[in-house]
C-alpha cells in the first residue's frame, strides 16, 4: 500500500490570455515527434505526468465542484450535510474568475426556485469561453442571473465596483425567508471592491499598493482591506442578515483560510482600530493616509472593533482546493500504475529552494545501498524554506525508502502550492516554467539507461505568467538537450525568460498548454521517479 504524507500571474483581459488551440482540459498532450528518439520509458513518464495533471484539473472544474457539493432533493437543497427549504426563495451572488461556470451549474440544480442574482466576473470571460467552446459554462439567454464583467488586468475598477454595489443592494434586500448562495473563487477580491464612503476606490487602491510594495503580508493587507471595505471581512454576510447564507468556495490560497480567500466576505472577521493603525504605522503610511481613510478609522473609538454580530446564519464550504486536486491526481496516478505519495498542498518559498527539494527527493529515492542519511538531512533542512513540515518530509522519505526496498515500481510524488520567483530580468515566463527549468538542472546526472525522473509544474489556471503556457515538463536530460541545441540555461534563468527557453527547446514539446482551464487552485507539482531497484 502506498503512503500519503499530507493532506498565477494574470495580465490583460481573458479574451487575450489564451492563444492555444487546445481548449479542453484533458487534451494536454502536444504533438511530440521527437519522443520516439528519446526512448519508450521516457515517453511513458512524460505522458503519465500530463495525464495526472489533467486529472487534477478535472477535479476542480467549477461545474463539477458545484455538482459534487450541492444537491437538490425535492424541495430541499443539500450542502455540507445540511438541508435548506426551497420556496422560490433562492438568490445568488458571486465574484471570481471561475464563478461563471459555478453559477451556470447552480442555476441548473436549483431550477425554478432561483429568483435572481448578480455575479461579478473578469472582463472578457464570456467571449473567451465561447471562443474555446466552453458553452456548458455559460448561462442561458433566459437566465435570471445578471453577469457583470470588470477588473480588467485583474485590478479593481469602476466596473467591478458597480457590480459590488449591485451585489450589496441585492443582499441588503433579503429577509429571513430567503437563502443567499454566494459563489467565491480566486480573483474575487478585485471583483468585489466596495470602499466605505467617503473613501474612493482609487484611495483604497493606493493604500493597499503602498502596503504591498512595502512588503506587507497578506494578513496585514487583509486587516486594512477589511477595515476600509463594506463587504470584505464578513461584510457581505452582514448585509444579507437575516437571510441564510451558503458560500461555495474554490480556494486559491495555501491552507484554505476562509478569511483570506477573496478577503472573506462571508467570514466574521472583527477588525480592531489599533491593529489597523499599527499596520499603517509599520509601513510609514499613518501620516500620509488620505483624509477619507483617517475619517473612517477615526469613527471607531479606541479599543472598539468593527462588529459583525449581525452576520446571521452562514455556512462556508470549500468545494475545490489544491488538496482536492492532489487527491484526484493521486487516483489517476494509481490507475496508470504509479505509486502516489502526496507531499503537501502548501509548497511555497523561492523556486530555487523548491527545485532543490525535488532534486534531493529524486536522489534520495534513487540512491542504492543504505539509507542516504545525508540527503535526508538536507531535505529536512529545506522544510522551513518551502513551507513543508518535517513530519510530512519524514513520511515521504519513509515511503520512498519502502518503495526502493520493496521494488514497488515507479513512484509519483505529488505536491501543490505557490512558490515565488525573484525577478532579475525582463523575459517572458512564470514560476512554473522557471521551477521546471531549475528542477531539470537539479535532476542532472540521474539518467539511468533510458530511464529518468520526470518533473511537471503547472498552474491550474492555465496561464503561467504573461504566457499561453501553464508550465512545463522536464527530466534529467534537460541540460544536455539545451547544450546540444545551443541554449544557455543560465542566461535564460537570469533574464526570467523560461517561456522563451522552452519555446526554442525541441520545438516547444516540453511546454504544458491546456488552454482556458476555467479554474484556479494554485499550482500542481508532479515528480515521477522510475522503478527503484532493490
Amino acid at each position: 500500500m502506498c503512503a500519503s504524507a499530507g493532506g498565477g500571474n494574470g495580465v490583460g483581459s481573458y479574451g487575450n490570455l489564451f492563444k492555444a488551440s487546445m481548449a479542453h482540459v484533458l487534451f494536454l498532450i502536444r504533438p511530440q515527434p521527437f519522443l520516439a528518439l528519446l526512448g519508450r520509458r521516457k515517453m511513458s513518464l512524460d505522458f503519465g505526468a500530463r495525464e495526472v495533471f489533467a486529472a487534477a484539473l478535472e477535479a476542480v472544474q467549477p461545474d463539477i465542484a458545484i455538482r459534487q457539493n450541492l444537491e437538490r432533493h425535492g424541495n430541499s437543497l443539500v450542502c455540507g450535510g445540511r438541508k435548506f427549504p426551497l420556496k422560490n426563495n433562492v438568490h445568488m451572488v458571486g465574484f471570481g474568475k471561475a464563478v461563471l461556470g459555478m453559477a451556470t451549474e447552480v442555476e441548473r440544480i436549483v431550477g425554478d426556485h432561483l429568483v435572481g442574482g448578480v455575479i461579478s466576473v473578469p472582463h472578457g470571460i464570456q467571449h473567451a469561453l465561447r471562443e474555446h467552446g466552453k458553452h456548458h459554462l455559460l448561462l442561458k439567454e433566459s437566465s435570471f442571473i445578471q453577469v457583470m464583467e470588470g477588473a480588467q488586468h485583474n485590478l479593481p475598477d469602476a466596473d467591478s465596483q458597480k457590480a459590488a454595489e449591485c451585489i450589496a443592494r441585492l443582499a441588503s434586500a433579503l429577509t429571513e425567508k430567503d437563502l443567499l448562495l454566494v459563489l467565491i473563487s480566486g480573483g474575487g477580491s478585485a471583483l468585489l471592491p466596495a470602499p466605505i464612503p467617503p473613501i474612493t476606490l482609487q484611495e483604497k487602491l493606493d493604500v493597499t499598493r503602498k502596503l504591498a510594495a512595502g512588503g506587507a503580508t497578506i494578513q496585514e493587507l487583509n486587516t486594512v482591506r477589511r477595515a476600509l471595505s463594506v463587504l470584505k471581512g464578513g461584510g457581505l454576510a452582514q448585509c444579507a442578515h437575516p437571510a441564510q447564507v451558503v458560500a461555495l468556495i474554490l480556494s486559491d490560497v495555501i491552507g484554505d483560510p476562509l478569511d483570506l480567500i477573496a478577503s472573506g466576505p462571508t467570514v466574521q472577521s472583527p477588525v480592531c482600530r489599533e491593529e489597523v493603525l499599527v499596520v499603517l504605522e509599520r509601513y510609514g503610511l499613518l501620516d500620509s493616509a488620505p483624509p477619507s481613510v483617517k475619517d473612517v478609522l477615526g469613527k471607531l473609538r479606541p479599543g472598539e472593533e468593527v462588529e459583525m454580530n449581525k452576520a446571521g446564519h452562514v455556512l462556508n464550504t470549500v468545494i475545490g482546493s489544491n488538496s482536492i486536486a492532489l487527491q484526484h491526481a493521486g487516483r489517476r496516478a494509481l490507475e496508470l500504475g504509479f505509486c502516489p505519495i502526496v507531499l503537501s498542498p502548501g509548497v511555497c518559498g523561492d523556486v530555487r529552494s523548491v527545485s532543490r527539494l525535488y532534486g534531493l527527493l529524486a536522489r534520495f529515492a534513487l540512491s542504492h545501498g543504505e539509507t542516504p542519511s545525508e540527503l535526508g538531512k538536507e531535505v529536512l533542512k529545506l522544510g522551513p524554506e518551502v513551507g513543508v513540515e518535517s513530519g510530512e518530509l519524514h513520511l515521504v522519505m519513509q515511503s520512498l525508502e519502502q518503495a526502493r526496498s520493496q521494488g514497488r515500481g515507479a513512484v509519483c510524488v505529488l505536491a501543490g502550492g505557490e512558490p515565488t520567483v525573484e525577478l532579475t530580468g525582463n523575459g517572458r515566463g512564470g514560476r512554473n516554467q522557471e521551477l521546471a527549468m531549475r528542477v531539470g538542472l537539479e535532476l542532472r546526472g540521474l539518467q539511468l539507461s533510458l530511464d529518468s525522473p520526470v518533473f511537471l509544474s503547472g498552474g491550474t489556471d492555465g496561464q503561467d505568467g504573461p504566457t499561453e503556457a501553464a508550465g512545463a515538463v522536464t527530466d534529467a536530460r534537460l541540460y544536455e538537450d539545451a547544450q546540444k541545441q545551443k541554449l544557455d540555461m543560465s542566461s535564460f534563468l537570469k533574464n526570467n525568460d523560461s517561456f522563451t527557453f522552452f519555446t526554442h527547446l525541441s520545438g516547444g514539446r516540453n511546454l504544458l498548454v491546456p488552454g482556458l482551464t476555467c479554474t484556479n487552485v494554485m499550482d500542481v507539482h508532479i515528480l515521477l521517479i522510475p522503478q527503484i531497484a532493490k
